[in-house]
């Protein structure tokens, strides 16, 4: 009798945490994303021509830069992005490689890249699974559904993520994290290269 309720209210807290994770907060303010130490889960994901790619077999090539941006469509992303892009060869040259990932549809990938001057890997996740099971993305306010339509004539996904920069080693672990639900702040490329040639010493 004992077990049998034991194994009931193990399968009933199993389905709780599940619900929880699987919700989507309303606001940036109240994402829960992984933590240092914990592991960027496995994605499928889509490059910009189409093809689909698993984020564990990129990570596995060295260190990474990961940063999740909102999309081609904001400013202050694109803004990173070339920004990171200035600053590739020095990344490289501390052993890392740079992977970009937004909610954008991959036919809008390319033409981020053009604008932006970027030659590292961006991709996209469509759908927003790897933003939700990151812990990141929020459900995408109706004004920033709006405002792509307006300038883009596409619509916006659901979901979108909080600006997020991470580091992971090879085996996906997190080693540094910069997430602020300010969107217009982001980390700036001097404090990106410090942490990172700080990072370097551990390898």
């Amino acid at each position: 009798m004992t077990k049998k309720i034991f194994f009931v209210f193990t399968i009933f807290t199993f389905t709780l945490v599940s619900h929880i994770q699987s919700q989507v907060p309303e606001k940036a303010e109240d994402i829960s994303p992984l933590l240092i130490g914990e592991k960027i889960p496995e994605a499928k994901l889509t490059d910009a021509d189409g093809n689909e790619v698993e984020l564990n077999q990129i990570i596995k090539e060295k260190p990474t830069v990961l940063v999740f941006y909102r999309g081609g469509w904001c400013f202050y992303c694109n803004n990173q992005l070339s920004g990171l892009a200035e600053i590739e060869s020095e990344i490289i040259a501390l052993g890392y490689q740079i992977v970009a990932i937004s909610p954008d549809n991959y036919q809008n990938i390319k033409p981020t890249m053009e604008a932006d001057k970027v030659a590292y890997q961006v991709l996209s996740d469509s759908k927003g699974q790897l933003i939700k099971d990151m812990g990141i993305g929020f459900k995408t306010p109706e004004k920033v559904h709006k405002y792509i339509f307006e300038n883009t004539n596409k619509e916006a996904t659901d979901v979108i993520p909080v600006p997020t920069v991470l580091v992971v080693d090879t085996s996906g672990g997190i080693l540094f994290e910069y997430i602020n639900p300010n969107y217009d702040v982001r980390l700036s490329p001097k404090l990106l290269l410090a942490n990172l040639e700080v990072l370097k010493l551990e390898f």
